[in-house]
């Protein structure tokens, strides 16, 4: 375990080299507006397959 506990203590310190921590939210990105983007491109993409893949 010693190697685990030296990797994670090297890991931490230089995750904590530079003094700010930067998080990962930004106020313009919503999860449900990314999430029901995706849901919407994926509906016009099964859309478009049903279409093409028609028996005629």
């Amino acid at each position: 375990m010693s190697a685990f506990s030296t990797a994670h203590a090297a890991l931490t310190t230089l995750a904590a080299e530079g003094g700010e921590h930067h998080t990962d939210t930004h106020p313009s990105i919503s999860p449900f507006m990314t999430g029901g983007a995706a849901l919407v491109i994926l509906f016009l993409l099964l859309w478009i397959t049903t279409r093409f893949n028609r028996d005629r």
